[in-house]
This record gives structure tokens, C-alpha cells and sequence, in this order.
């Protein structure tokens, strides 16, 4: 099993940054593919980033590329998402999942974070 912590979320200007972070718990980090996806009220729960398990290889939602960069440090076992000149639209929970490989829906990965709240202002 494995568990996933998300933090660094909060409220930001439009136009602002925000660097979100996930802690695995484990020493087996490396072995699993990473992603983020995010859920706005009322909303299905939608694909934003994801980094492979050893190429280092990156995937992007159309409507963050260009924006938002998301990157590991296995020995940290901890991934990222920097978040760059946010937008209202950004506003969502997003969470951290961990999966045997990266896919764009959410039914692909076997392991959840809690989630954490992102508020873009205008």
C-alpha cells in the first residue's frame, strides 16, 4: 500500500504561482508513475500532469502547458507541481495519484492523496 500527502495549496492572485508538493510514504517511490489531477465543484475530476517512472518523461493537459511543470525527487519520494501564472479557471482540488503508469483518466491509477484546495483570484 501506499500513501500519498498533498500540500501547498491556497490562494493566489490570477497571474500568481503556487508550488504544490506530495510526500509517498515507502521506500518503493521509484517503482510507480506519478500524477496530478484536479476537481472543481460540480465538476468530473480531470487530468493535469503526470511524470513517468524512470525516463523522466512528462504529460500535460492542453489547458496547463506552457504553465505548470510537474517533476519528482525519488529520493525525497516526493513530486511536484509548479503552478505559473495561474487563472481563475485553475480553481479546483487537485490531487496527487500514483499508478503503475501515466493515463489520462482517473479509473488508471490505484492510489489517491486527500487533495488539496487551490483558490485563483481575480
Amino acid at each position: 500500500q501506499v500513501q500519498l500527502v498533498a500540500s501547498g495549496g491556497g490562494l493566489v492572485q490570477a497571474g500568481g504561482s503556487l508550488r504544490l508538493s506530495c510526500a509517498a510514504s515507502g521506500r518503493t517511490f521509484s517503482s510507480y508513475a506519478m500524477g496530478w489531477f484536479r476537481q472543481a465543484p460540480g465538476k468530473e475530476r480531470d487530468f493535469v500532469a503526470g511524470i513517468s517512472r524512470s525516463r523522466d518523461s512528462t504529460y500535460y493537459a492542453d489547458s496547463v502547458k506552457g504553465r505548470f511543470t510537474v517533476s519528482r525527487d525519488n529520493a525525497k519520494n516526493t513530486v511536484y507541481l509548479q503552478m505559473n501564472s495561474l487563472k481563475p479557471e485553475d480553481t479546483a482540488v487537485y490531487y496527487c495519484t500514483a499508478g503503475a503508469g501515466v493515463l489520462l483518466v482517473s479509473t488508471g491509477w490505484n492510489y489517491w492523496g486527500q487533495g488539496t484546495q487551490v483558490t485563483v483570484s481575480s
